[in-house]
């Protein structure tokens, strides 16, 4: 794959001098080198508005040796750039029919490719930049091109393109961001994939915090990456300070962000993965429809790039990929999402069970962790519905694999969040169905597993029917993208509380049970008959090991079924999950980026071992989704076949193996 959808991007704050244009052109000329150097590669780069001269310049903005000079300094850049594939985005200004234009260049292998005016002049409490500049609003609704260098370029509404890379990028100028219909917006609808602003954005208390949700946001709205770069601290601090501002967003979230306030300029850089942009955009209806109403394709002018330097196969990707993409990074985060999680749950299953008129809950709990959760969930549900929680019917179902140390840890919970304990063997009913089918108890195959499986389905399922309850289901997430769920045994219940929540973030969402609701300030005393000691068995249920228990224990009563030494390990598979579903990433693609997310922990053959295995069991076990009870969907990722996931249970998985072989 030569095209994995990622370009690599540059921002730069230079040093410079105020109306120094050999001073400012050499400054921009060495990052101009840097990030054409083979050790960055970055396909564009980006400079902040006016930089050739300076921000600052002020009324020296009329002077005529000021603006031939800054045209002289813009040529040298041009003519540097002959041979690079690199494109080049850097601020000067132009006269046009005797007005002044504060403008970007896009320049490639020894040509402007494209000039665009900024849009919007600020003309009001420290900015009063319309003194010296006209708007482009107007100008650009008649002039599609100027000549500068004796060559005719096009100048204006410009959408520049890769067709061979198949991506597009436009260009606005710092003001234009603040817009409440930024051109930006428009850009985007129109076409562009990336939008570069050349800014010179001053600094005052709070200002860089809300530019920098302005970035955020309008890379979120427009499914864009957003490249930014402001002018810095050696401009004229007059009356102002300008800080050097860099960032580089995509989808609303920051890739990179560059340090304030450097004195010696600085090079942000980045990787833009515009395949996730596409995806993003056609995978809801939402942005064409929007593109459908608002874009006005006449008043764009499509400007074809040579093809740009994109990141090829070998170079480390400058950007950071969570090796569990479901857990937020900040700890802060995740408290909050773990409580938002745990009130999505108690919420649907509260509104489940009085719609439904159940009269009890009913939970199987095996002491493992996804049951764990849905029995706290169940908990916390009939408190917040002023039911008692002798209301829930907690069964454990002892099989052939149950060891001692899940069974204790079972009876303890259940007992402790003072649920009505019922404790049913299946050994003997299911050596009976063995007899009845013909299954051979000493051959431990999925028939053995399988039997176990349906047979505690089927207890559950009629204790709510004498009841009058409902059956609250534990599966999560990542059992379902897998198919790792006994077929009318495990994969069914009359709700699914877990069926959102990825393996690797149901341990979350019980360590911030332990912390908030059996522990620390705001404690709920009440939630069960010991805190402290639901919490130690917490710990313990979290420290062991992901397992069915449908094979019998080893020699030392430990549990010799590990589900992960058969699927895999679970933080490979949610880290699958996330980027195929979530960002619709291709095999190859997605083994290249796990790879450099694992390097420190699994080799190239172990992560494609399990990849495949992902894919197979994706594609194979798609029946089994296609018929899912209902469940709340608490993350961006779902696989409901009424919601978010519609996929045929017939689907083949060849093309997918066969990028990976």
């Amino acid at each position: 794959m030569t095209n994995m959808g990622f370009v690599r991007v540059a921002s730069v704050s230079p040093k410079i001098k105020v109306a120094n244009t050999q001073y400012n052109v050499d400054q921009i000329l060495r990052y101009i080198g840097q990030a054409a150097d083979e050790k960055i590669k970055a396909g564009f780069v980006l400079f902040p508005e006016l930089c050739v001269t300076g921000y600052t310049c002020a009324d020296l903005f009329y002077q005529p040796h000021l603006y031939e000079e800054n045209l002289k300094g813009l040529e040298r850049i041009v003519k540097a750039s002959k041979g690079l594939s690199l494109v080049i985005i850097v601020g000067f200004y132009y006269r046009v029919y005797g007005n002044l234009y504060n403008c970007a260049a896009l320049i490639q292998n020894g040509r402007i490719r494209g000039i665009v005016p900024k849009m919007f002049i600020p003309d009001y409490k420290e900015f009063y930049e319309a003194r010296w500049f006209a708007p482009g609003s107007q100008i650009v609704k008649d002039l599609k091109s100027v000549r500068i260098f004796e060559e005719e370029v096009p100048f204006g509404n410009l959408i520049f393109r890769d067709e061979k890379a198949g991506f597009g990028v436009g260009i606005e100028i710092c003001e234009d961001l603040w817009m409440p219909v930024t051109p930006g917006t428009h850009l985007a609808l129109n076409g562009a994939d990336i939008i570069f602003n050349a800014s010179a954005s001053n600094e005052t208390v709070g200002k860089s915090q809300y530019r920098k949700s302005l970035v955020l946001s309008e890379s979120a709205k427009n499914n864009c990456g957003y490249v930014y770069a402001s002018a810095g601290v050696n401009e004229s601090t007059t009356d102002l300070v300008f800080s050097g501002h860099t960032m580089i967003a995509e989808n609303g979230t920051m890739v990179a962000e560059g340090d304030r306030f450097q004195r010696e300029g600085n090079m942000l850089t980045g990787d833009l993965d515009f395949q996730r942009i596409h995806f993003e955009r056609s995978h809801g209806q939402t942005f064409s429809n929007s593109a459908a109403a608002y874009a006005d394709r006449n008043a764009y002018v499509t400007v074809e790039l040579e093809p740009v330097q994109l990141v090829e196969p070998g170079m480390q990707i400058r950007r950071t990929y969570e090796k569990n993409p479901f857990v937020p990074s900040d700890p802060a985060v995740v408290h909050e999402s773990c409580r938002e999680i745990f009130n999505i749950q108690t919420a649907g299953l509260a509104k489940r069970m009085e719609h439904s008129h159940a009269k009890k809950s009913v939970v199987g709990i095996s002491g493992g962790l996804d049951s764990t959760l849905a029995l706290l969930v169940t908990a916390k549900t009939h408190r917040l519905l002023g039911r008692p929680a002798s209301d829930i019917v907690a069964v454990t179902m002892p099989g052939f694999g149950t060891t001692g140390k899940t069974y204790n840890n079972a009876l303890t919970i259940m007992k402790l969040l003072g649920a009505e304990v019922r404790e049913i063997p299946i050994g003997e009913a299911v050596l009976k169905h063995f007899e009845d089918i013909g299954q051979d108890k000493e051959v431990h195959d999925l028939t053995y597993e399988n039997c176990q499986a349906r047979e505690r389905t089927q207890i559950l399922m009629d204790i709510a029917n004498k009841e009058g309850g409902l059956v609250v289901g534990t599966g999560d997430l990542s059992e379902l993208a897998l198919g790792w769920c006994t077929y009318n045994g495990d994969h069914m219940s009359m709700y699914g509380v877990n069926a959102g929540i990825p393996k690797t973030l149901v341990r979350f969402v019980v360590q911030w049970v332990m912390e908030n609701l059996l522990s620390g300030d705001s404690e709920d005393r009440a939630f069960s008959r010991d805190n402290p000691l639901l919490k130690k068995t917490l710990q313990d249920i979290l420290d062991t090991p992901i397992s069915p228990e449908l094979l019998p224990p080893d020699e030392n009563g430990n549990i010799a079924q590990k589900t992960e030494d058969s699927v895999g390990p679970y933080i490979l598979h949610d880290f699958f999950i996330f980027y195929t579903l979530r960002h619709g990433m291709p095999p190859e693609k997605l083994l290249y980026v796990a790879k450099q997310a694992f390097a420190d922990e699994y080799d190239e053959e172990f992560i494609k071992k399990w990849l495949i295995t992902f894919y197979r069991r994706f594609f194979g076990q798609q029946f089994k989704r296609s018929c899912v009870p209902d469940g709340p969907k608490v993350g961006s990722v779902s696989l409901s076949p009424r919601g978010d996931w519609r996929m045929p249970s017939d689907a083949d998985a060849a093309m997918w193996l066969a990028e990976l072989e």
